[in-house]
């Protein structure tokens, strides 16, 4: 009697068992129309952002004549520096520059050592009131500046600070710190208490172990707070304006708006984009000097730590 032996089966192919669609591979075309597009899409804001520093730059070195030109003059073909002359004419600039440049320069000095030891203290230990010290910040920066006019005025001038250096810089400290310190606070609490304690089982100190280790990793938040600092004690007018009432003693914003009020007959534009060009340079200057320092801190200190 014969059996029979039963087929064998088919072969069986791997793609039979894969039932995972196909996902379409974007080609190299449409990538490089994403990549340039996106590209061109931000370098066309940049030139929006830039064109009016570039117009107020160009202006400068116009007449007003040719500024109110019906033709209006992308290049100045004809340039010339009177405009610059005449803001350095009778000196006042110079003496509102540096009114301008001690008083950014204490704001920022006080107002960062302030801050930081604030970000510390309230990131780093356990007190009673901590929660109520921080929501207090952040009320504080609610306050609309225009609120404390009259008080601040009535203080400085109890003190007789008005018209003073000191009395401004009192006034930018109190404006800028709350900020500050809440931007600080990020910073220090982003980075682990645990690199400290073992630096300290390393044989560190306390101190020592902050100083080699987390401060080198807050340069980035040191610097950013800073640059916000610096911008707003350097741009500040309304604050300045209520403190500042003497003409011997503006600031930068102040002698600005003055040279548009002293026009008889019609302001003098050209001069009013010089003395704004020059005005801007200090900024330009600051940031130039702590940009690759934003970027590069937190590497430099990841490297030190």
């Amino acid at each position: 009697m014969s059996v029979s032996t039963p087929a064998a089966p088919a072969a069986v192919k791997d793609h039979d068992f894969d039932q995972t669609p196909a996902v379409p591979v974007a080609g190299p075309k449409k990538r490089n129309f994403k990549k340039y597009g996106w590209g061109s899409l931000a370098f066309f804001l940049a030139l929006l952002w830039a064109f009016p520093i570039y117009w107020m730059v160009n202006s400068s070195f116009l007449t007003t004549r040719q500024i109110q030109g019906k033709t209006p003059q992308f290049i100045a073909t004809d340039g010339t520096i009177e405009n610059f002359k005449s803001a350095f004419a009778d000196g006042s600039l110079v003496q509102a520059f540096k009114i301008s440049l001690g008083v950014t320069g204490l704001t920022l000095l006080v107002a960062l050592v302030f801050a930081f030891l604030a970000a510390i203290a309230v990131s780093r230990f356990r007190f009673r009131g901590r929660k109520s010290f921080i929501v207090t910040i952040l009320i504080v920066q609610m306050i609309p500046a225009e609120g404390m006019f009259i008080a601040q005025y009535k203080m400085l001038d109890g003190w007789n600070l008005v018209n003073s250096i000191f009395g401004l810089t009192i006034v930018y400290i109190a404006t800028i710190l709350p900020f500050t310190i809440w931007m600080l606070r990020g910073f220090v609490a982003g980075i682990p208490a645990d690199l400290e304690e073992a630096a300290m089982v390393d044989g560190l100190s306390r101190t020592g172990a902050f100083f080699r280790i987390t401060f080198p990793l807050l340069a980035p938040g040191l610097v950013a707070a800073g640059v916000y600092g610096f911008l707003q004690a350097w741009n500040e007018y309304t604050l300045a304006l209520v403190v500042m009432s003497d003409p011997g003693m503006r600031t930068v914003p102040l002698w600005l708006q003055g040279v548009s009020e002293q026009a008889t007959k019609a302001t003098d534009w050209g001069m009013v984009m010089a003395s704004s060009t020059v005005i801007a340079i200090p900024v330009i200057v600051f940031f130039l000097f702590v940009q690759n320092k934003m970027t590069s801190g937190l590497v430099a200190g990841a490297v030190k730590g």
